[in-house]
């Protein structure tokens, strides 16, 4: 299994589409155990390029703070699932408590309480 996660300084990211760069981790969930990382620097955030980006790296999850929708729906049309509401905390431990069921997730970060999305891509 393929996770990806956007960051900034080895934080998750609140944002998915503006980071410094995402860490993809190939993990194996039965054995919950972090196989090999890599830290990617992302294309130009445009719409619809990052989610397409994530899937070609062959990503089976994407956890984040916050996602638009349509970034969402984009993920789901390509059979990559997404965890929202994730703290920014260390990218590592937010693998570790995904894997183990101890990631505490909150609201989505892009819920501005208004129905827009507008920063968030």
């Amino acid at each position: 299994m393929l996770i990806a996660i956007p960051a900034n300084e080895s934080l998750l990211s609140q944002h998915f589409g503006r980071c410094q760069n995402y860490h993809f981790f190939e993990v194996d969930p039965e054995a919950k155990k972090v196989l090999e990382e890599k830290v990617l620097v992302p294309p130009a955030h445009q719409p619809g390029v990052l989610p397409a980006w994530i899937s070609k790296m062959g990503a089976d999850v994407v956890v984040t703070g916050g996602m638009g929708p349509r970034a969402i729906q984009l993920f789901e049309e390509n059979g990559v699932a997404v965890i929202l509401g994730a703290p920014s905390i260390g990218v590592r431990q937010v693998v570790e408590g995904y894997l183990d069921g101890s990631l505490q997730l909150g609201t989505s970060s892009c819920d501005h309480g208004d129905g827009t999305h507008q920063s968030c891509h």
